[in-house]
């Protein structure tokens, strides 16, 4: 069923901040340096004049440039040297640096900076300026991450539409996909005995979401448990839409206790979800069947053994996860 969970109701003032300011104030700069450097996205700050004056550690790793290699170097100097989708250098005459710089403003843009090795690496760059007590732009950051995974997703959900293998409304991959990569998960467990485990996945009271809410909120909850599967899976695992409100999933290289977890942390994750309406939010919950490969599986019987802990979960209350 639909759960309706109010917003929450803030009953007295929330507490000073003064302790907290002032405690950060006294670790100094030391307490900034190493909570940047412990962020995974890349972080620099650059002067006026575009000379780095701070690289953080994800930046290293991103890059494949040191600290030391770029910190009082010129921004320009054969660093990164951003480019746009067409090979455009953007250090010379359209810096995304110094027009935040120029502009007051931040902005953010998806770019291809130059690594260390000579490779084009694509990113999503966000650039702010810094400004002093009379609003002026002294310096600038730029704060970016490896768009890489994102890009793969989004050219293998091309492919598969090119197949016919996306379900329309929820934009996972349907069912005869599912059926695809299971056969070839088969092939590899009976080549390499790689394992692996299938879940299937069920939102829990879906016909009376629909009965009491209608059929466009019933829509817009397969869409937001789809979108909470897809962003919690695994590059190397796959989610689909199973058909109406259940949805299926293999899991790569994991033994049965390994699965539990993923399982666990897909159902959570739904439980966790919520759509915002007017007033008060909506939720709902999915019930997991899980099994584990075993020798002598087959597809049939592999589905059947996830059927049947899914039927299973639901009889003792949904919500849950249970193990064929």
């Amino acid at each position: 069923m639909a759960s309706h969970k109010p917003h929450a109701k803030q009953e007295k003032p929330p507490p000073s901040s003064e302790p907290v300011l002032a405690a950060i104030s006294d670790m100094g700069r030391g307490f900034y340096r190493e909570l940047l450097d412990r962020l995974d996205d890349g972080v620099y700050f650059v002067d006026r004049d575009r000379r780095l004056l701070f690289w953080n550690k994800a930046a290293e790793e991103l890059t494949g440039f040191a600290r030391s290699e770029v910190v009082g170097r010129g921004c320009p100097d054969n660093i990164l040297c951003h480019a746009d989708v067409n090979g455009r250098v953007l250090c010379t005459d359209s810096c995304p640096l110094e027009q935040a710089m120029a502009t007051g403003k931040s902005d953010q843009a998806d770019l291809f900076l130059h690594h260390k090795n000579g490779h084009r690496v694509p990113v999503r760059v966000k650039v702010i300026p810094i400004l002093d007590k009379q609003g002026r732009a002294v310096g600038a950051m730029q704060v970016f991450n490896d768009r890489t995974a994102r890009i793969e997703q989004a050219e293998r959900i091309k492919e598969l539409e090119r197949l016919a293998l996306v379900d329309e409304m929820t934009r996972l991959p349907n069912r005869r996909h599912f059926n695809d990569h299971l056969s070839h998960r088969l092939a590899e467990w009976q080549r390499h005995h790689r394992p692996f485990g299938v879940l299937m996945m069920d939102v829990d009271l879906f016909k009376q979401v629909n009965d009491e809410c209608g059929h466009l909120l019933g829509d817009a909850i397969l869409k937001l448990v789809a979108r909470t599967l897809h962003a919690n899976c695994r590059s190397f695992d796959i989610v689909a839409r199973w058909g109406g409100e259940e949805f299926g999933a293999i899991i790569s290289n994991v033994d049965a206790e390994q699965m539990v977890l993923v399982a666990e942390k897909f159902r959570a994750m739904v439980a966790a979800s919520d759509l915002r309406l007017p007033g008060h939010l909506v939720g709902v919950t999915i019930s997991v069947g899980a099994a584990a490969i075993q020798a002598d599986d087959t597809a049939q019987t592999l589905l059947k053994r996830a059927d049947q802990a899914l039927y299973e979960a639901k009889r003792q209350g949904r919500n849950r996860v249970c193990v064929g």
